[in-house]
């Protein structure tokens, strides 16, 4: 064979060595490269144009009132009711009580989450307006204590400068407000919304066991009443471990437990109360 030939049987890529000639059926072998994202999990490994990681912590706020609201309403409405009716009072009586509890405790809750989300929102106020001052008066100062918070979380120092840097170009307010005191940008307090999230959750789980003590018969009331509450309590107890990514069962458990007991002592009392007269 000819040395033109030779060549022409040389695959394509292959280092040919003087007076050899290659092996038959010899292929090129290539390094793989590194292996992409997209190979390992079939993603792009990039963020794409409106994905947003949403996270449930993001609902504490407005969570934390609605089911609190929704568990008074039952549980010390019930509890109630089933305390007047243990003392042998009659079917009006009972009733009355439930409706005059579900107007008393809406009007409760809503003044006592208005009144303790005030504070709170008047604190961060308070605190906004410091920072602020301190920014004009001391930015150097700011910056230096910035770029001392990402050293503590693991930076180092010159990337902790860096990054303190660009955040206190971008907007040094926000980023002071966050990293020192937890404040995130649109998570301020708001009290009117929580006063109208928690008398209406509590008006809404309170209805439930007045309707319940309207609609059962003389014999079964009291009965009819605590299941109720405490059928809607575990579904309460579900609906917020679900929402917030707990377990259920242990969600359900925990009102369970605590509507009981409260039924149970309010049933105690009522009975002692009747047995005595008064």
């Amino acid at each position: 064979m000819t040395n033109t030939d030779s060549d022409a049987a040389q695959p394509s890529g292959a280092t040919r060595t003087p007076g050899r000639r290659p092996l038959q059926g010899t292929r090129t072998l290539t390094r793989p490269g590194p292996i992409s994202r997209t190979d390992q999990s079939g993603d792009h490994g990039k963020m794409q144009p409106g994905d947003v990681e949403r996270h449930r912590s993001g609902r504490a706020g407005w969570l934390r009132a609605a089911v609190l609201g929704a568990d008074d309403g039952i549980v010390s409405t019930a509890s109630l009711m089933i305390g007047v009716a243990a003392a042998a009072a009659s079917a009006n009586a009972i009733i009355v009580a439930g409706l005059a509890g579900l107007m008393a405790g809406a009007m409760s809750m809503a003044a006592g989450e208005y009144v303790s989300v005030s504070s709170q929102r008047d604190a961060e106020r308070a605190d906004t307006e410091r920072e602020s001052l301190e920014l004009a008066l001391a930015p150097g100062r700011e910056l230096a204590e910035l770029t001392e918070l990402y050293v503590r979380r693991g930076l180092q120092p010159a990337l902790a400068r860096t990054v303190a840097e660009q955040l206190t170009d971008a907007d040094a307010l926000d980023a002071h407000l966050r990293e020192e005191l937890g404040i995130l940008g649109g998570g301020t307090a708001r009290p009117v919304q929580a006063a109208v999230v928690s008398a209406m959750s509590f008006a809404i789980g309170a209805a439930l066991p007045v309707v319940a003590a309207v609609l059962a018969p003389d014999s079964s009331r009291v009965q009819l009443i605590a299941f109720t509450a405490l059928v809607f309590l575990a579904t309460l107890g579900l609906v917020g471990a679900r929402i917030g990514g707990a377990s259920v069962g242990r969600g359900a458990l925990r009102v369970l437990m605590g509507g009981a007991a409260a039924m149970a002592v309010t049933a105690l009392i009522g009975r002692l109360a009747g047995v005595a007269g008064l």
